[in-house]
C-alpha cells in the first residue's frame, strides 16, 4: 500500500490532474494485486448515486448567476457602510463581505477572485500597503467553506456518510471565529500604522446601501432558514438557492439576460464535471483502501499509541497541516478522511465535529507556501509577488491555528448550532 500512496505522490508532483493520478494507480494497483476490474466502474458510478451529491452543481450555479448579477459590488457598499468608519476600516470591510459572500458561493477561490479584484485597489487607493491587502484577502477568504454554502462540507459529509445540514450549520461558529480575529488583528495593524477609517455614513446612506443588497442577503437567510425550520433538506435548499438567484439577477437587479445563461451554465457545468470526476475516482479509492483493510490497521495503530481523541485529534490536525504545505485541499481530504474515519469514530468524536476540523485544515493550506493555492490565486489579482505575499501572510498563520485549537478542543461550540437546531 506504500507503493501506492508514493506512486499516487510522485503523479501529483508530476502535475497529473488530481482525478486522473487517483483512478490510474487505483487501477495499476487492482492490476498488479488481481483485482476485479469490472468494480472501478461500478464504484465510481456509484460514488455519484448520492442525492446529498446534488447540492454541489446547485451552489456552484447559485454561485456563479450572483456573482454575475452585480451582487459583489452591492455587498462592498453594504459593508462599507456597516463597518467602514471603524479603525482599519477597509480591511474589516474586507473581512466582512467575505463573510457574507460566503453565504452565496461556498468556495474560498472563488471569493478570492470576486472579492480581491475589488477590494485590493480600494484599500491600496487608502494607504494599505499592496502585500498586506492581498493578505488579508487571501487569509479572509478561508470564511468562504466554514459558513454555509460550503463544498468542501458537502464533499465531506458524501465521504463521511454524515449529516449535510449539520456540518452546513456547524461551520457558523468557526467562520465567525476566524472573521473576529482576523477584524481584532486590522484593527491594531490600522492603529500602528495611524490609518484613518472612513467617514461613518449617514443613516440615510446606510438605509440606501441596505436597500441595494437586500435581495443579495436574503439569499442565506432562505436557504439556512429552510434547513434549520425544517422546510427543506439541504439538496433542496441549495437548488431554492440557484433558482432564488436566477430570479433577483434577472428581475430584480436586471444585470443578466436570457443570453448570459449558456455561460452561466456551461461554467458551472464544467465546475461541477471536475469535482465530479474527483468524488468518483476518490470512491473508488476508498473502495481498494477498504478493501485492503487500511483504515482498519491505522485504527489500530492510533488506538494503540493513545486513546486520547485530542492526542489523535492533534496528530491529525499536524498531519493536514503538513500536507496542506505540498498538496492541494481536495486531495487531502480524500486521502485523509477515510482512514481516519474510523480512527475517530472509535473514539466518540462525532463526524460532524472531525468534518469541520478538516474543512479548516484545508483551508490554512490555502495559505501555506509554498503550495498555498489561494496565495498563487491572490497574488496575481492583487499583482503582488508570491515570495512577498507568502512572507506576508505569515502573522495570519497563526491566528487561524488558534481558531483551529478552539474548534478541536472545545467541539461544544462547533456542534451547538446542529444540536440545538437539527437534533
Amino acid at each position: 500500500m506504500i507503493a501506492y500512496i508514493l506512486g499516487w505522490l510522485v503523479l501529483l508532483f508530476a502535475n497529473m490532474p488530481i482525478a486522473f493520478t487517483l483512478g490510474v494507480v487505483a487501477v495499476l494497483f487492482l492490476w498488479i494485486e488481481g483485482g476485479p476490474f469490472v468494480s472501478v466502474p461500478q464504484r465510481m458510478v456509484s460514488g455519484l448515486d448520492s442525492f446529498p451529491l446534488l447540492a454541489v452543481p446547485a451552489f456552484v450555479v447559485a454561485g456563479e448567476i450572483m456573482n454575475a448579477g452585480g451582487i459583489t459590488r452591492r455587498l462592498f457598499k453594504f459593508t462599507q457602510a456597516c463597518v467602514g468608519h471603524i479603525t482599519g476600516g477597509l480591511g474589516h470591510v474586507n473581512v466582512m463581505a467575505n463573510v457574507i459572500v460566503s453565504g452565496i458561493s461556498g468556495s474560498a477561490i472563488a471569493e478570492a477572485i470576486s472579492i480581491g479584484t475589488l477590494i485590493i485597489k480600494a484599500m491600496k487607493d487608502e494607504g494599505y500597503e499592496p502585500k498586506f491587502a492581498a493578505a488579508l484577502t487571501a487569509a479572509a477568504c478561508t470564511i468562504g467553506p466554514l459558513i454555509p454554502p460550503s463544498i468542501p462540507l458537502v464533499i465531506y459529509a458524501v465521504i463521511a456518510s454524515a449529516s449535510v445540514g449539520k456540518l452546513l450549520i456547524a461551520g457558523f461558529v468557526p467562520g465567525i471565529l476566524v472573521a473576529i480575529v482576523l477584524m481584532v488583528y486590522v484593527y491594531f495593524y490600522a492603529r500602528r500604522r495611524g490609518l484613518k477609517p472612513a467617514p461613518r455614513m449617514t443613516w440615510g446612506e446606510l438605509g440606501l446601501a441596505t436597500k441595494e443588497a437586500f435581495w443579495a442577503l436574503m439569499t442565506p437567510v432562505i436557504m439556512i432558514g429552510g434547513i434549520i425550520g425544517g422546510w427543506f433538506t439541504a439538496t433542496e435548499a441549495a437548488a431554492t438557492t440557484a433558482v432564488y438567484s436566477l430570479i433577483v439577477s434577472m428581475f430584480v437587479y436586471r444585470e443578466i439576460s436570457w443570453r448570459d445563461l449558456p455561460r452561466i451554465l456551461r461554467v458551472s457545468a464544467l465546475t461541477t464535471a471536475t469535482v465530479g470526476f474527483i468524488i468518483a475516482a476518490a470512491n473508488l479509492v476508498n473502495w481498494v483502501l477498504a478493501r485492503e483493510q487500511i483504515p482498519q490497521a491505522l485504527a489500530e495503530s492510533l488506538l494503540a499509541f493513545s486513546d486520547n481523541p485530542y492526542v489523535i485529534l492533534t496528530l491529525i490536525n499536524v498531519l493536514m497541516l503538513i500536507l496542506g504545505c505540498f498538496m492541494e485541499g481536495m486531495a487531502i481530504m480524500i486521502l485523509t478522511v477515510p482512514v481516519c474515519l474510523p480512527v475517530i469514530q472509535a473514539l466518540g468524536v462525532d463526524p460532524v465535529h472531525f468534518g469541520v476540523i478538516v474543512v479548516m485544515n484545508l483551508m490554512i493550506g490555502l495559505l501555506t507556501p509554498p503550495f498555498g493555492m489561494g496565495l498563487f490565486v491572490v497574488a496575481k489579482i492583487g499583482n503582488v509577488p508570491f515570495e512577498v505575499l507568502a512572507r506576508e501572510i505569515l502573522p495570519f498563520i497563526p491566528l487561524m491555528l488558534l481558531v483551529l485549537a478552539i474548534c478541536t478542543y472545545f467541539p461544544d461550540l462547533v456542534l451547538f448550532f446542529p444540536r440545538l437546531f437539527l437534533d
